[in-house]
């Protein structure tokens, strides 16, 4: 018969067996993600540091290890091009943004009347995010040709005063960057709203019908602040569409008329590549990581380190 030390020595030795199998576990754990980590680190970590390094180096064609300072940074500000290139992201940035918030919010609340063939329409809006910017640039470009797309259709039908070549006036071609943005990317939002919005208790919207108070403002103070955190997840997906625009303007513009739609990745990629000149190339993206790194903070300290109000 089992007396009472004999029992709590088991279940001490239980309580033992399962610590030492769970710390095993999480050991073998590390060891399977310890390949990833150093992958990780020497192809990104070490790769920013280093690019970091030489933006501080008189590199030309080649990376040498000649300090100067910042030098490359009092050249890059002082360049028309990059000052230009600054001017359009944050343009187009702006209205993009705001473009596709508006135009798949919209979408969202359509959708979310229950209507007939939801799927079919979901699945339609959605289609053009499921390109890359490079069909995307592709397709707009053809579309926006003054010979071959909306302007030859106007011009033969008899519409001679309809006139939409924005793509070769150079005050006009970053808007034709800007629509095919809102296009591509609009849907992305719609699917990410949409389910915001099934997420709202439909007792309130019964609530607010009693009440007789409008929809529109239902939507306005009601439903918008509580997909705030909907929102902000989406405007930091497509902030970081903003950053990768370089593949949209190859692709539709190749940042022409002149350089009427330059971008900071056009002009990295140029004067890396084209122009042979590394130093003033890794600068102007060490400048675009501070750029991105300061605006993605705020998100990642809101979603993952600020203190949760705590429950009742």
């Amino acid at each position: 018969m089992s007396t009472p030390q004999t029992a709590a020595g088991a279940i001490a030795a239980t309580v033992a067996g399962k610590a030492a199998t769970k710390k095993k576990r999480h050991l073998s754990a590390y060891v399977a993600l310890f390949p990833a980590f150093i992958i990780v680190l020497l192809a990104y970590v070490v790769t920013v540091v280093w690019n970091i390094w030489i933006s501080f180096t008189d590199s030309k064609v080649l990376p040498v290890n000649i300090f100067v300072g910042t030098k490359q940074y009092e050249r890059l500000f002082t360049t028309a091009r990059w000052l230009l290139s600054l001017q359009n992201v944050v343009v187009f940035g702006i209205l993009f943004i705001a473009g596709c918030l508006i135009l798949g919010f919209l979408l969202a609340v359509a959708l979310d009347q229950k209507v007939r063939f939801e799927n079919t329409f979901r699945t339609i809006f959605l289609y053009p995010f499921a390109m890359s910017f490079i069909v995307t640039g592709l397709v707009w470009q053809w579309i926006m040709n003054p010979t071959l797309g909306l302007q030859r259709v106007a011009d033969g039908i008899g519409f001679t005063w309809f006139r939409f070549d924005w793509i070769v006036q150079s005050d006009l071609a970053l808007y034709v960057i800007v629509l095919a943005g809102i296009w591509q990317s609009s849907g992305l939002v719609m699917a990410i709203m949409l389910a915001g919005l099934r997420g709202v208790d439909r007792e309130l919207w019964k609530a607010t019908r009693i009440d007789g108070i409008p929809t529109w403002r239902v939507y306005l103070h009601i439903v918008i602040p509580i997909l705030r955190p909907t929102i902000i997840t989406a405007s930091v997906l497509l902030a970081i569409a903003v950053v990768r625009v370089y593949e949209l303007v190859l692709a539709t513009t190749g940042g022409g008329p002149g350089i009427s739609t330059e971008v900071p990745g056009k002009f990295i990629m140029d004067y890396l590549f084209g122009r042979g000149n590394i130093g003033l190339a890794t600068s102007a993206s060490t400048v675009m990581f501070i750029t991105v790194v300061i605006l993605v903070t705020p998100w990642l300290y809101y979603e993952y380190f600020r203190e949760k109000p705590r429950g009742n």
